[in-house]
C-alpha cells in the first residue's frame, strides 16, 4: 500500500472487526465427551428452523486482521476504544454512552485516531507537541476529501 488515508484505515478496521465476529468461539481445553454424535433422522428434523450457515474467514483475511489489531497501540485508551466501537458498527449514541463523551467530542477523537493511525502506517513522525486538530489538519492536507 503506497499511502494510507483515514478512509482506508477505517475500512481495514471494519474488515478486521467483521473477521473477529466470524471467528469460532474459543473452546476450553481438557473438556470432551466420549458419547457418540447424535444422528438425527429426517423425522427429527421436520419442523425445525434451519441453522444459519457460518462461513469461516479466509486465512488472508485473518492475517490482515491480526496485523490490524496492533494499530491502536499508540493511541490513548479512549481513542482506541472509540475507533474499535465504530469499526464494530456501533451507533454514535452507543459509543457516546460507553465512553462518556458528547457526540462531537467522540467524533473528534475518532477522526484523530484514524488520522494518527494513517500517519503511523505511512511512517511519518507525529510530534507529541501537536494538538489533535493539528494532526487532523496534516491528514487533510494529504487527503482533501477527509
Amino acid at each position: 500500500m503506497s499511502a494510507w488515508t483515514p478512509k482506508l484505515v477505517e475500512a481495514r478496521l471494519s474488515e478486521a472487526a467483521f473477521v473477529l465476529k466470524r471467528l469460532p468461539e474459543p473452546r476450553l481445553s481438557g473438556y470432551f465427551s466420549t458419547w457418540p454424535e447424535v444422528v438425527r433422522s429426517f423425522a427429527d428434523k421436520v419442523g425445525q428452523e434451519p441453522k444459519p450457515m457460518r462461513v469461516l474467514p479466509s486465512p488472508a483475511s485473518i492475517s490482515r486482521m491480526e496485523e490490524t489489531l496492533t494499530w491502536t497501540a499508540g493511541l490513548e485508551p479512549i481513542d482506541g476504544q472509540i475507533v474499535w466501537l465504530r469499526a464494530y458498527g456501533y451507533r454514535w449514541r452507543e459509543v457516546c454512552r460507553t465512553v462518556g463523551l458528547q457526540r462531537s467530542s467522540a467524533h473528534h477523537h475518532w477522526v484523530f485516531g484514524l488520522c494518527f493511525i494513517a500517519h503511523k502506517l505511512n511512517r511519518r513522525q507525529v510530534s507529541q507537541h501537536l494538538s489533535r486538530q493539528q494532526v487532523i489538519d496534516l491528514a487533510r492536507a494529504d487527503d482533501p476529501s477527509l
